[in-house]
């Protein structure tokens, strides 16, 4: 719906700088081209950049209550915000607007910090309570929508970019070191740290509260503590839930007073949002795709979301992405994402946004489905995995098990031999669940692989690879399935949605994930595990339900993932510009990465006895970034395809 940003001080007697202020609203014009809105009174200030979709006439911000003594700037959607206006207008509070922002505010003046518990939908807001002189921060259940902030006890930042806080003229861009072994492993970092010293974000689930002269008081208002159901229903009780569930959640999310579309990939999640809203619409929707050039059309699902959309009779448009582009767009799509990018599909998304934006406003998408239903093979794999471990490290000693492990590791088998074997719990360490799960399915550099990658004085200040992955781990309850799942939706999940935001309001664009309906989720942790797996696949349950919608071809298709060509560019010449690009001396003298590393990984990638695409996409993303974000180089100097310097650090 839109960008937020604030200032507040802890000092009543300062006064928040207009122009600083403007600055930090103007840093994130691209999420909100209709309008803007600030409210500056004495020590804080709100601003807003407005996307209109609900109520586009009145629904102006910063907005008030009836006494403008409540405040809020927010950005998301509550597609419940019909259904609880007329008990608070029983209650006494009067509407202004048709807007799903003012029930917020009333919401809020009836429960205060409670009022989140009742919203149903996407959001983060902040709102100035003068009459408690406190500053009230929340963010939705599932982190569908951002909230980063900075504090350093006088002065509170925030906003729905991290861009917005670099822009007030005190807060520097620096390198978070301690979490360069978060993201060497993973590429995001799992807790409320971020890749900017000093920056935060308030986590999915969570409120925020600060009072003049106080600090930030930080509570968690919902967990996904749903237990399986302990005597479990025939599965058809949980196809035909979810299918109801599913239907209520994306008949909500068309909620829209401007034109919406789909983006579709061709894959099951995708294509039964969409099909279940052409048949909710009753109408002909605009559905998009993305896909890649005629030499790298295998690595394209561009066939079938055309078939896809064949079978609904949408209104279909394509994009093809060349390999020039990709990497054009890169320095570009690393600035809009603030942080480093995890994976290649964040350019597949910015492109096909924009061409989505030039019909559409709003676009329905099919994510966060994987992540409940377990559609991932890893989960799959992994419980394969522990069986077979189990009885692996009953009959063989630890010493030899270490020994084949290392065996295997120096044996001059091919690289897809490698990683086929390095999947399975031969090559894994069942005593280390790091290895045993993270290491095996998301980890582009272990810890050990770190060791040997890493200067000194970088290693030293890494961080720990796994912590916060761990925290969600430990805190996970339940079959080792919903285990699983529980950690990655609150681990994983938050930075895919990151990306899903961050790219669809890089084109001015909002997009929707109706298979994160609180209540669907909740739903969805009830389904015992045998009805989610079976054999290597998964997402059994919305298979069955939406069969009656789709072609038996694309519901049971193998799961391609947003493929993009990376590793087949690397088998080609591109693979010397990277290398110049990742041993120039200006990358180098950063001091973090030791050249023969480097080097040797490079040379193992061309000869094919290891496969290392994805440690060379992670350090080509932090450098980039490196320059976009803390050496605040311009973005069209960052040349990825033409190297600035043609030594190589030697």
């Amino acid at each position: 719906m839109c960008g937020i940003c604030g200032i507040f001080f802890s000092n009543r007697d300062w006064r928040v700088p207009s122009g600083a202020l403007a600055s930090m609203n103007r840093s994130i014009a691209h999420r909100g081209p209709d309008d803007d809105g600030f409210f500056n009174e004495e020590n804080v200030g709100l601003a807003m950049r407005r996307l209109s979709i609900i109520d586009v006439q009145s629904g102006h911000q910063p907005l008030a209550n009836e006494n403008r003594d409540v405040w809020i700037v927010y950005n998301g959607e509550i597609y419940n915000h019909a259904a609880l206006r007329p008990e608070l207008e029983a209650k006494g509070h009067r509407y202004q607007t048709r807007s799903d922002t003012e029930t917020i505010v009333h919401l809020y003046e009836e429960y205060g910090r409670d009022c989140v518990k009742h919203l149903r939908g996407m959001f983060a807001f902040a709102i100035w309570d003068r009459r408690k002189r406190l500053l009230f921060a929340a963010r939705d259940r599932l982190g569908i929508k951002p909230l980063y902030y900075r504090w350093d006890g006088n002065t509170f930042l925030f906003g729905s970019e991290i861009k917005a806080i670099l822009a007030y003229p005190e807060a520097n861009a620096l390198f978070n070191r301690h979490a360069l072994a978060e993201y060497l492993a993973f590429g995001y970092i799992t807790g409320p740290e971020t890749m900017f010293a000093g920056i935060k974000k308030l986590m999915p689930g969570h409120t925020l509260e600060l009072k003049e002269g106080g600090e930030p008081q930080i509570v968690r208002y919902w967990d996904l503590e749903t237990p399986v159901d302990r005597e479990p229903h025939p599965k058809s009780f949980y196809v035909k839930g979810y299918r109801d569930l599913l239907e209520q959640a994306v008949s909500s999310h068309l909620m829209s007073d401007v034109p919406l579309g789909m983006l579709l990939s061709g894959g099951l999640d995708s294509s039964a949002v969409a099909a279940l809203a052409t048949k909710i619409r009753g109408d002909q929707i605009q559905t998009f795709a993305v896909g890649y050039g005629n030499s790298e059309a295998q690595f394209s699902e561009l066939g079938f979301a055309r078939q896809v959309a064949e079978h609904i009779g949408s209104d279909h448009h394509e994009i093809r992405l060349s390999r020039e582009q990709f990497f054009d767009n890169l320095p570009r799509v690393i600035w809009h994402e603030d942080e480093p990018i995890v994976w290649p599909s964040s350019v597949s998304l910015y492109s096909v946004a924009r061409l989505a934006r030039e019909r559409v406003t709003v676009v329905l998408t099919g994510e966060g489905s994987d992540e409940t239903l377990a559609g991932y093979t890893r989960y799959a794999w992994t419980l394969l995995n522990a069986r077979m471990d189990r009885a692996y490290r009953s009959v063989v000693p630890d010493a030899v098990r270490r020994l084949l492990r290392r065996t295997v590791h120096a044996s001059p088998l091919s690289a897809a031999l490698h990683r086929k074997l390095g999947h399975t719990f031969v090559m894994r360490d069942g005593n280390s669940w790091p290895s045993f799960y993270f290491d095996n399915f998301y980890s582009a550099f272990s810890s050990p692989e770190q060791q040997q990658l890493l200067t000194p004085e970088a290693l030293e200040a890494s961080g720990d690879a796994y912590i916060g992955s761990m925290h969600a781990w430990e805190a996970s309850h339940g079959d080792l399935l919903h285990r699983l799942l529980y950690t990655d939706i609150n681990s994983y999940l938050i930075e895919l949605l990151m990306k899903q935001d961050q790219m669809s309001m890089a084109a001015s664009i909002e997009s929707r994930v109706p298979f994160l309906d609180h209540e669907l989720v909740e739903f969805t942790a009830r389904i015992p595990a045998q009805y989610l797996v079976q054999g290597l696949a998964g997402k059994f349950i919305l298979k069955q339900a939406v069969e009656d919608l789709l072609p038996h071809s694309i519901v049971y298709r193998k799961k391609m993932g947003f493929p993009t060509p990376w590793e087949y560019w690397l088998a080609g010449p591109e693979l010397d510009n990277l290398e110049c690009f990742l041993l120039d001396p200006r990358t180098m003298e950063r001091n973090l990465f030791r050249p023969d590393a480097v080097q040797r990984l490079i040379a193992e990638h061309r000869a094919k006895s290891r496969d290392h695409g994805n440690r060379i996409w992670r350090l080509l993303n932090l450098e980039v970034w490196q320059r976009v974000m803390i050496d605040r180089e311009p973005i069209e100097a960052v040349s990825i395809n033409r190297p600035s310097a043609a030594k190589v650090w030697v």
